[in-house]
């Protein structure tokens, strides 16, 4: 086989054919149909035969394009777990492509295990990752669900109980007792040094002196000893991070509360500890912001609630998108006192809650504020279709993502085909029921346009043809679902493929 453009755009249109049998598919697994392997294996859904065959296949790139794959089950992308070559786990473990933590589907417990508890010496010499690197990739994929970490600290296999889930501060102190308590010596010993955040004098000792990431760290999550406070406080360090922190000493929270840079005293507004007294004193501020939050967010808190609302400030629907699920969740009702709420900022936090209730989802679907239904359209699988596309040209940062959304209309985008976004004239050209086949768009200035428009089925199948040899616009008349098994065979035969992969 001599690989030219013309051919190889073939092969890759023939691999995104969605009516493309699987016998005409699984030729593209033959070495000579390399060029397709990314196409194939990591940006379409598969039918069940050819997906048992990706997942045998010898060539590790098909494994890791397969690892990748956003339309392939978790179930099926986690029998990768166990693959012996480390980038295939790597692959997986680094999660779907492209990759958005809010909107991932966790990979089942079985896999995550086996990734987690995964040894170097379990696989052949010349691994170009370790399995802690691997183990690394992930814990920042969002592909470990909440419900998992918390199952950590009590799992019956002692390595999962050692790397416990969440930092140390997420447990409940049931659950850190027991792991200082645990009988296996590595997890008790690896609990007693994550123990150490918690303890003010340790955490004193090892806080440096220099700005870095792990003084940061420390004065935003761990304990704080009073020497630490007064000293911040008299140097007008780090308050910032010392408003946040939980652990920071209570009788430093009043002086907080009045220092003359209003961020502090906002980041104090936003405690789930305040006393009555000092959040009414926060409420009736010199400073809009520093009252609005303290108004925003009555007493009972919970430090749950409070993470997300604080995670929402100063952020729009554009730059959130997906919002990933927390550690530990407020109840379900919380979040429906937030959309009911006539502050448009709770009523956001609340179209974040993929669990809110249907009856909700209506509601906050026709809610006059931009951010909260965009918000909602990102977050809960029951957003409106209708919702779904205004979102989607709404948010140019997030149409990729939306571009997965089961729920974006793909029929009825006539309107859009002369959008100054070739992302969305993508969508729009790709569109079965326009009027009339998008043949303007064969000349389209992006190269994403011209190929979809060649794939839509409206164009007759003549045209098609003559499209194939265009190395510009092969690509997407290969694509084409209207074209027969026959032809696609056809075009396997030319590009010098065999009849199966062996």
């Amino acid at each position: 086989m001599i690989s030219t453009p013309l051919t190889e755009a073939r092969l890759r249109g023939v691999a995104a054919n969605p009516a493309a049998p699987s016998e005409v598919l699984l030729r593209l697994l033959a070495p000579q149909g390399r060029a397709a392997w990314a196409v194939l294996c990591g940006q379409r859904a598969l039918p069940a035969e050819v997906v048992e065959a990706v997942l045998a296949h010898p060539d590790r790139a098909v494994r890791r394009h397969f690892a990748r794959n956003r339309y392939a089950a978790p179930e099926e992308r986690g029998r990768l777990a166990r693959d012996p070559q480390a980038m295939v786990r790597a692959a997986l473990a680094g999660g779907p492509r492209p990759l958005w933590p809010g909107a991932v589907a966790p990979l089942p417990d079985a896999a995550l295990e086996a990734l987690l508890t995964a040894r170097d010496e379990d696989f052949p010499d010349g691994q170009l990752l370790t399995t802690a690197e691997v183990a690394s990739e992930l814990a920042g994929s969002g592909q470990i669900p909440p419900a998992f970490r918390r199952r950590m600290a009590t799992h019956p296999d002692p390595e999962l109980r050692r790397q416990a889930g969440p930092p140390w501060i997420w447990l409940t102190p049931e659950q850190r007792a027991a792991l200082l308590a645990d009988p296996d010596p590595a997890v008790a010993d690896e609990a007693r040094e994550r123990s150490l955040v918690l303890d003010p004098a340790v955490m004193e000792a090892r806080l440096p002196e220099e700005d870095c990431h792990f003084r940061h760290l420390v004065l935003v999550n761990y304990a704080i000893s009073p020497a630490v406070a007064a000293r911040c406080l008299a140097e007008r360090r780090d308050l910032w991070s010392l408003a946040a922190n939980p652990h920071t000493p209570a009788e430093v929270l009043p002086r907080l509360a009045r220092d003359p840079d209003p961020r502090v005293r906002e980041r104090v507004a936003a405690r789930a500890d305040l006393t009555p007294d000092l959040l009414a004193d926060l409420s009736e501020d010199q400073d809009d912001a520093v009252r609005t939050r303290a108004r925003l967010h009555p007493l009972p808190r919970t430090w749950p609630q409070c993470h997300a609302v604080g995670r929402l400030i100063g952020h729009d629907a554009d730059c959130l998108g997906p919002v990933p699920e927390m550690y530990h969740e407020p109840e379900t009702a919380w979040y429906e006192e937030c959309a009911a709420s006539p502050h448009p900022l709770l009523r956001r936090v609340a179209a974040t809650c993929a669990r809110l209730p249907e009856q909700w989802v209506h509601r906050l679907a026709q809610d006059q504020d931009p951010d909260v239904r965009h918000l909602l359209a990102c977050n809960h699988p029951l957003a409106p279709p209708a919702l779904v596309l205004e979102a989607f040209l709404a948010l140019p940062r997030q149409r990729t993502y939306l571009l997965t959304h089961p729920r974006l209309p793909r029929t009825g985008l006539a309107h859009l085909l002369a959008h100054e976004a070739p992302v969305v004239r993508a969508l729009a050209a790709a569109d079965p029921t326009l009027p009339e086949p998008p043949l303007h768009l064969l000349a389209d200035p992006d190269d994403h346009v011209r190929r979809t428009a060649a794939a839509n089925p409206l164009l007759p199948l003549d045209l098609v043809d003559r499209l194939l040899d265009d190395p510009a616009l092969a690509e997407g008349a290969a694509a084409h679902p209207r074209l027969p098994a026959g032809r696609l065979h056809q075009l396997l035969d030319e590009a010098g493929l065999p009849e199966r992969m062996t």
